[in-house]
């Protein structure tokens, strides 16, 4: 239970709720079939015989996966990615149930700010600077990944 709490997976009072690794845990297990089914959908689509010819050809089971499997499945990698991501930047509800007062994600500013703090000006401002972070950063991942059927 020390060595928990000395890795700071557990709180000061010895429970998982409340800390960073409860929010975290959660956002997964939201997620986590956001990500799962576009590479699922992926792979199933890559023929087995190409992986068996790279294998036929010496290449081991690593380099078979590194040079056939990943690219081939890299749309997957990259609808998960996003339809995770997304989502994941303003998620507050996580963070407001399962962590502490004293852990901020974006999601939780933008929400006090309306609601709480009924700061309208501020809260439309970091809300559209979050939208055009996402966008810009959606933009230069996709032509860094380098596919072209989802930039056009």
């Amino acid at each position: 239970m020390n060595t928990l709490r000395n890795l700071h997976v557990l709180g000061a009072d010895g429970r998982l709720l409340a800390t960073s690794v409860a929010v975290v845990t959660g956002i997964t297990y939201n997620f986590l079939p956001f990500m799962a089914l576009p590479l699922y959908v992926s792979l199933e689509q890559i023929d087995g015989r190409l992986i068996e010819a790279a294998q036929d050809l010496y290449a081991s089971k690593w380099k078979a996966f590194l040079r056939v499997t990943l690219p081939l499945s890299l749309p997957g990698v990259v609808g998960g990615t996003l339809l995770t991501f997304i989502p994941a930047a303003g998620d507050f509800i996580n963070a407001q149930l399962l962590g502490s007062p004293k852990q901020h994600m974006i999601g939780n500013v933008i929400q006090s700010k309306f609601l709480e703090l009924t700061d309208y000006p501020a809260a439309a401002s970091m809300s559209f600077v979050l939208m055009a972070a996402i966008v810009i950063m959606v933009l230069l991942y996709v032509r860094s990944v380098g596919t072209e059927e989802l930039t056009g």
